[in-house]
Parts: C-alpha cells; sequence; structure tokens
C-alpha cells in the first residue's frame, strides 16, 4: 500500500513518516459526524488525528512538567514560573489536567473509528490493521488516564448528540477495557511498522509492551499475583521475537539518542515532529516557544550558559557560586536554547536518613566509573564558542594571569562529579581558564544539562523547537518492566537477568579497551540477592531520566510520596497521599450539570 493522502473534517494536520513520506494532510471543518468515517480515508484520518493529538502533549513544556516535576528526579530550574506541580503547594483543579479534553475527544474519534469502519470498504487485512490501531490508541489513552486520575468516564461508543451528564467508572472496569483493547490490538498489528502508518507507529511489540504496563500496574494496585506474572510473560515473548519485531538494544547506550537512530532499532514508539510550514505548528525561523506540538524538549533542563558561563566566578563567605566576568559561551545549536525549566535533583540533605546525600550522583547515578548512562545522558563539558580575553587586572579574576580562550579548543565550563579544591577558577593550585563547578556549586541557575534530546539540526534556526521525533517508549523498558514483573511474581533470579542486559549494555563505552569493558561488564553486574523494587526505580532514573516515565514509575510502585519526601526537599512539606491521584479539571466538574455532580478526587 502506499502513503495516502487525504482530505477529512478532524481540524488538524497530522503525519507519519520518517522524515519525508508524509500520510495525510487535513483540512478543517467544524466537527466529526457518523458519515465521516463511511471511507477509507475517513477512518484513516480519524486515526491520524489522534496520533497528531499525541504530538500535542508528549514533548511540550506543560505535559512534561506534569510527566516529571514533582518527582525525586527534577528540582525547578530558575524560570520554571513556579507550578504547583513541582511542589504539590496549590495544585487543584484549576492548573492541572490539559491533556484531559484532548484525551476524551481522540477517545470518541476511535470509537467512531471502531463503530464505523467495520463496514467500511476496505480490503480486510487493511481494515484489521485500522481498527487494530484505533483498539491501540484508545488503550493508549485510557492507560494514561486511569493512572493519572483514577476513576474515570468509560465511554466506548461514539457520541453525536452532546451531553451534560457524565460519570466515572471504577478503575477495575477501565483496566479490563484497556487490557481487552490492547490484546486485541496485538493480535493484528504488524510485527514492524507497515504503510501507512510508517515511522514508529503502533506494532504488536509496542501494543504488547503496553499491555505488559497495564497488567503491571494493576497487579500493584490490588497486589495479583497473575497479573504479574502475565506481564512477565509477555516482556519474555517480546524479547524472545526481537529479531521478528526488528528490535534490538545499541551496543552503546549513547547510540540510542543519535538523531540518526531516532528510528532506529531500539525505538519502539515514537510521535513525529516537522518543521515543514504545511503543516502550521509553527513558522521557521520565528522562535517559537510553546504550543500545540512543539517538541521543546532539548531545551527544557538546559541552563542559561550563554549568561552565566561567566570566566570570573567565585564562591562567595556563604559558599555560594557568584556570576562575574564576561561570559565565555554564546547560545548555538549544539548546546541548545535555554529554558532553564527543570534541573536534575543534587539537593545534599543536611540531615535525616539521606544525610549527605544528593538522589542525583548519590542514588541514582552511582557508578559513574563504569556505567556510561551519565556521561551518555548529560553535558558535563561546555567547550568554548567565543573567545573571551581575561587580563590579570579584571575584576574578580583570581588566577593571577591573563589569557584569551580559544575556540573550540579550551573549556568554558566544566561540571566535575566530584569536589575539586581551588573551584571554580582553581583546580587545585593550577589556574583553569574557564570555570569548574563541583557539585557544591550546582544551583538553580548551572547544572548539568540533559543532552539526550538535543537538536544540533537547528542550524541558524537555534532557537526553533526540535523536528526531533519524541521516542515514547525504548526497547530496554522490555527488559525493565518484564524485570519488574519478575520481582513482583516472585522470580528474583528471571528478573536479574533481564536488569543485568540493560547494566551489561550501560557498561559498554567505545573508548574503552576490551578488557576495561569486560571489567565494566563484571563490574556492573548484578544479583538476585540485590533487587529490591527501589532498586529498579533507581536503575530506572539511569536508563529513562527525563523520558516522561517518572511520576507514572513512583505512581505505579506506590513509592510517590515516600520517595519524594525523601529526596525532593521542594515537594517533601507538601506532598500527601492524595497526590497520587491528579486533580479531575474543574472544566470537567462544571460542564456535567444534569444528573449527579461529577466527583473530584480525594484531597482537592
Amino acid at each position: 500500500m502506499k502513503t495516502i493522502k487525504i482530505g477529512c473534517v478532524l481540524g488538524l494536520i497530522a503525519f507519519f513518516s520518517t522524515g519525508c513520506e508524509k500520510l495525510l494532510e487535513e483540512h478543517p471543518q467544524s466537527q466529526v459526524v457518523p458519515s465521516f468515517f463511511n471511507s477509507a480515508s475517513g477512518v484513516l484520518g480519524g486515526i491520524a488525528g489522534v496520533y497528531n493529538d499525541i504530538r500535542s502533549d508528549w514533548g511540550t513544556e506543560g505535559f512534561t512538567v506534569e510527566m516529571q516535576g514533582g518527582t525525586d528526579e527534577f528540582l525547578q530550574g530558575a524560570s520554571s514560573g513556579g507550578s504547583p506541580v513541582y511542589t504539590y503547594n496549590g495544585l487543584n483543579s484549576g492548573n492541572f489536567g490539559a491533556a484531559w479534553n484532548v484525551a476524551f475527544q481522540d477517545i470518541n474519534t476511535l470509537n467512531g473509528v471502531l463503530q464505523y469502519g467495520q463496514t467500511v470498504d476496505l480490503p480486510d487485512a487493511t481494515r484489521r490493521q485500522y481498527l487494530a490501531q484505533a483498539k491501540f490508541l484508545r488503550g493508549f489513552w485510557y492507560f494514561y488516564l486511569v493512572q493519572t486520575f483514577g476513576d474515570v468516564p468509560l465511554h466506548t461508543t461514539f457520541i453525536t448528540v452532546p451531553s451534560q451528564a457524565d460519570s466515572r467508572q471504577p478503575v477495575a472496569q477501565v483496566y479490563e477495557q484497556i487490557i481487552k483493547d490492547l490484546t486485541e490490538a496485538a493480535t493484528d498489528l504488524p510485527n514492524q511498522p507497515t504503510a501507512p502508518f510508517l515511522g514508529k507507529a503502533a506494532t504488536k511489540p509496542v501494543a504488547q509492551l503496553l499491555l505488559a504496563k497495564a497488567y503491571l500496574t494493576r497487579g500493584w494496585l490490588n497486589n495479583t499475583a497473575d497479573d504479574f506474572t502475565q506481564a512477565a510473560s509477555i516482556c519474555a515473548d517480546i524479547i524472545a521475537n526481537k529479531g521478528t519485531y526488528g528490535l534490538d538494544l545499541w551496543q552503546d547506550f549513547g547510540d540510542a539518542f543519535l538523531p540518526a537512530n531516532d528510528y532506529g532499532k531500539e525505538s519502539m514508539f515514537v510521535s513525529d515532529h516537522s518543521s515543514d510550514p504545511k503543516y502550521g505548528y509553527y513558522t521557521v525561523g520565528g522562535q517559537a516557544a510553546g504550543g500545540a506540538a512543539q517538541n521543546l524538549t532539548p531545551w527544557l533542563t538546559n541552563w542559561n550558559y550563554p549568561t552565566n558561563s561567566t570566566v570570573n566566578a567565585y564562591k562567595n563567605a556563604a559558599g555560594t557560586l557568584v556570576f562575574a566576568g564576561p561570559s565565555g559561551m554564546l547560545r548555538d545549536s549544539y548546546y541548545g536554547r535555554p529554558f532553564i525549566r527543570m534541573r536534575p535533583n543534587s539537593y545534599k540533605w543536611p540531615s535525616g536518613d539521606n544525610s549527605g546525600k544528593n538522589y542525583f550522583l548519590d542514588q541514582a547515578f552511582t557508578k559513574r566509573d563504569v556505567d556510561s548512562r551519565f556521561a551518555n545522558s548529560f553535558y558535563t563539558v561546555y567547550i568554548a564558542n567565543t573567545s573571551v580575553t581575561n587580563t590579570a587586572t579584571t575584576a574578580n579574576n583570581s588566577r593571577g594571569i591573563g589569557y584569551t580562550t580559544v575556540v573550540g579548543v579550551d573549556t568554558t565550563v566544566l561540571f566535575t562529579d566530584y569536589e575539586v579544591a581551588g573551584a571554580p577558577q582553581f583546580i587545585g593550585t593550577r589556574p583553569f581558564k574557564g570555570i569548574v563547578v563541583p557539585p557544591s556549586l550546582w544551583n538553580n541557575a548551572i547544572y548539568p544539562a540533559l543532552k539526550k534530546f538535543m537538536d544540533p539540526s537547528r542550524g541558524a534556526n537555534i532557537n526553533d523547537p526540535s523536528t526531533r521525533p519524541v521516542v515514547l517508549y525504548r526497547f530496554s523498558d522490555v527488559y525493565l518492566t518484564g524485570a519488574e514483573a519478575y520481582l513482583k511474581a516472585g522470580d528474583a533470579t528471571k528478573a536479574a537477568a533481564l536488569i543485568n542486559v540493560v547494566r551489561q549494555r550501560a557498561a559498554y563505552r567505545k573508548t574503552n579497551t576490551a578488557v576495561q569493558n569486560t571489567a565494566a561488564v563484571t563490574a556492573m553486574t548484578i544479583t538476585p540477592a540485590d533487587l529490591t523494587v527501589d532498586f529498579i526505580l533507581d536503575e530506572r532514573s539511569r536508563e529513562f531520566f527525563g523520558e516522561w516515565q517518572r511520576w507514572q514509575d513512583l505512581v505505579r510502585t506506590r513509592s510517590l510520596v515516600r520517595r519524594v519526601k525523601a529526596w525532593n526537599p521542594e515537594a517533601a512539606p507538601y506532598i500527601q497521599d492524595f497526590n497520587m491521584l491528579r486533580p479531575i479539571p474543574q472544566s470537567q466538574i462544571d460542564r456535567v450539570v444534569d444528573g449527579p455532580k461529577f466527583p473530584q478526587n480525594p484531597g482537592y
């Protein structure tokens, strides 16, 4: 089947591609009506519109904060805006839940596809594939909703008549529908991406992974051994058939994040992005800073390096870094646009069970000498991209020498993961041309930034959103989901075996010798006795830091409140048990005026 270009009535523009083959163009009309789904193009357009809406959440600023803020991994950056999502202080029905309306709009569209697509004029195999896509996407959205809000409205038929009545169905019923949808989707989806659903749209193993996650999450809710066993078995099946599915791990963890590999063997499910003006997401060169379908992921954890890379920064009497002197960096496409929204949680606890420790270095990214994931995930070296002349007599230059930095050669900022005597202007007694910033000097304005998602293709338009796809699921998630399921099912041996695949991959470095890589593998290998739920959560931090999973990981394992209180100083004073669910948006509550009132979650 060739890639299709059609017109439809969803009021969106959507596409599937690997960058050149577009699936479709859509032209806005007023509403979706049943007759819309009476053609193959209408059914396909409905599915494509839902994919477009995923693009309008994952990768955008607000949704990214909702999925990662207020966890053990992140604190606020200097320009966070003070959202209550980070702290839970003031979190309420009026400031959370932008995805609620999108999700239910999409669910209704998918219900139309499933209801009317049964009789559309299509070859049987094509019809099954289309309907399987719709079932997957409905399961995908309901899985997000039930994890986030608990009991939610459960609609499986196409609504054509507006209603001001609605109700919430129990979590158990929602999970039954999710599991039914994903099971049926996995049966009929192709093993690998097939036209017109190109790029990395849903396939059989993607549906299986989401199904395993649904079983695992329901198992945690109900402590159901059968659910854990099901989740483990599904993950084992995906791994056993990885060749059939065209999936595998890259030998080097860092290769999973190379732009050239965005659609490669480790990426399972992605949301595409484009700068083509015909799709209307933003104007190229317009420096768009937020909006539907704009991928801002690369910039969100960036600190303000163009301003704060000051070569004469010094440590004051309180031990705080003070910025001074000219900055040794300019904004460029390699280091990206500085949004300064969130930063790795490097707060060092002064007392308590974690006294003297910070989550980032002492709990998550341990064994940095043999585990490549810290080095492959964060910028720690900023090479001068502008020349700065710093005389010996310039204010706050304590080095006693003058010099001019060499572009492309000299290091302007060096983040170390250990304390350095003489920092920031010296390493011991040796003057340093730039500044050395050890952990004790990190704060909300200067810290190691995530580099996994950087998009150097911006060129001169360095302030535009990224056109790299947002990768929602990677193949390594199959191993870690399976490991968690096996551990909960009582088989720590199989759990450790799966985790060791991921850890031993992380031990590999291209710069190592074969002997060094072998030694690193040995050092990274764990035993069943090492495994706990907290170990798996730490492992997921190392593997998926910043990949839209953390809040759900902590909620699933019933660990959110405990770990936030243990590690996050901003949220610890405010988080309560009821924060395991998010507030129902007030707009939903206000719309329900017929019949019983629409209930809010407890505590809000």
